[in-house]
């Protein structure tokens, strides 16, 4: 049976991953999605298409690992950071796939409307926010 990971290797790996996904949603919500906004109607989907492509590369894999370990971090430390951390996690994941994932639904069939980029620029500031608090609780444990 494998030795068990120390809780500040488990740690690191949470503020590693933390600070990925965080300069990624920064890079997104400020340069990304306003973007979406200067494409044309007509290219729009064809875009779209590329990007949600591209970021799946990006993202996902990143975004489940990290899942994984702060569930784990938070079940191994057993403290207000740790399940504080995770609860960011969850509520990341939430906002993804229940107002992100629908708004890029949206894009993809009607092309663009500003309606539909305002509203993803708007939204994804709460992404944006608990990804930084994350990485800021991370770093404090660090430095703790």
């Amino acid at each position: 049976m494998p030795a068990p990971m120390p809780d500040k290797l488990l740690l690191l790996l949470n503020f590693a991953l933390a600070a990925y996904l965080t300069g990624v949603i920064w890079t997104v919500q400020l340069v990304h999605y306003p973007g979406f906004a200067l494409v044309p109607a007509d290219a729009f989907r064809a875009y779209h298409q590329a990007h949600l492509g591209r970021m799946g590369w990006v993202v996902m894999a990143p975004m489940v690992a990290e899942l994984l370990l702060a569930a784990w971090w938070a079940w191994a430390a057993r403290s207000a950071v740790g399940w504080s951390s995770l609860g960011l996690v969850v509520f990341v994941w939430a906002v993804t796939f229940f107002v992100s994932v629908p708004l890029h639904n949206r894009l993809a069939t009607d092309g663009g409307s500003y309606v539909a980029v305002y509203a993803l620029v708007r939204t994804n500031w709460l992404r944006t926010l608990a990804w930084s608090i994350r990485l800021g609780l991370l770093g404090w444990a660090l430095v703790k």
